[in-house]
């Protein structure tokens, strides 16, 4: 799920990252039986977000669940641009560092977690779907701002 792939360097590095990594397993999802569903879903209105309980973006699931359990935001120059007002986007952290757009081995471990059940998922996942969504300010900052900028 993203804000834009247009602009927004975050976004399309993230889609390049999982097309790559995707790419890199394939043969072990052939070998698992697994098959492979990506849905891009460009989250363009506050309602989109409310529906797919959208917390940052970019981001990436697998069967539901948010590869990165904890939301880290940072700056994000190129939506900043596309609204015209300052936004954050996701940080990925992975094996103790910070990235911009998640490592291509990131996703996979992710997707290899989820195949062989050592996603190491408790209630928290459950529990995170039953709690009452509220949509981030960050977000509301966004849309927002985008509406202004079409007014203009």
């Amino acid at each position: 799920m993203y804000l834009d792939l247009s602009v927004c360097e975050r976004c399309q590095g993230t889609e390049g990252s999982l097309k790559e990594a995707i790419s890199d397993v394939a043969k072990v999802l052939e070998l698992t039986g697994t098959e492979v569903i990506v849905n891009n879903i460009h989250i363009d209105s506050e309602e989109k977000a409310i529906q797919y309980r959208f917390e940052s973006s970019p981001t990436i699931r697998i069967n539901g669940k948010d590869i990165q359990l904890e939301t880290k935001e940072s700056l994000c120059e190129s939506c900043g641009d596309l609204c015209g007002d300052e936004v954050d986007c996701r940080v990925w952290i992975y094996n103790g560092k910070e990235y911009n757009v998640p490592p291509k081995a990131m996703i996979i471990d992710a997707i290899l977690r989820e195949i062989y059940g050592k996603n190491g998922s408790s209630d928290n996942d459950e529990n995170k779907n039953e709690q009452k969504y509220e949509l981030p300010e960050n977000l509301k900052k966004f849309f927002e701002s985008m509406r202004q900028k079409g007014k203009k």
